[in-house]
Parts: structure tokens; sequence; C-alpha cells
């Protein structure tokens, strides 16, 4: 079978692998652990969720657009 191939289709199968162990590797290898991820209470997100700023883009029909920034 592999000898009936040509450079190309040989080529094409080596990328098709390779791309079938990277998915592979990366569903089977250990995750590093993450408060996020792992830990159910949510309490990483909190501190960090408080320190950035939000932007919210108000837009209704008929009246100007507003862009509002909070710093928290």
């Amino acid at each position: 079978m592999l000898r009936d191939m040509d450079w190309q289709e040989t080529t094409a199968l080596l990328i098709v692998a390779a791309t079938a162990v990277t998915l592979a590797w990366t569903k089977l290898r250990p995750r590093k652990f993450s408060f996020r991820r792992d830990a159910h209470c949510g309490c990483s997100s909190l501190s960090s969720a408080e320190s950035q700023p939000s932007i919210v883009f108000q837009a209704r029909k008929g009246e100007a657009p507003r862009v509002v920034i909070k710093m928290r």
C-alpha cells in the first residue's frame, strides 16, 4: 500500500498522522493545576476579576452610542 503512493500522498499522510498524535497528546497529558479549573469554589477568579476594569458598550436606536469604562 505505501509503495503505491507518490510523495504527495506520503507527505499528506505524515501531516495527518502528526496532527493525530498531537491531538492525542494534548488529551492524554497531565494538566497543570489551576484553581479556576480544578477548585469548585472559584476563589482565585474573584480576586483577579475585581482588579480589572470593565468596558460596557451601550447603543440604542436613535441615540448616540456610549462607551462606559468602570474602574473597580
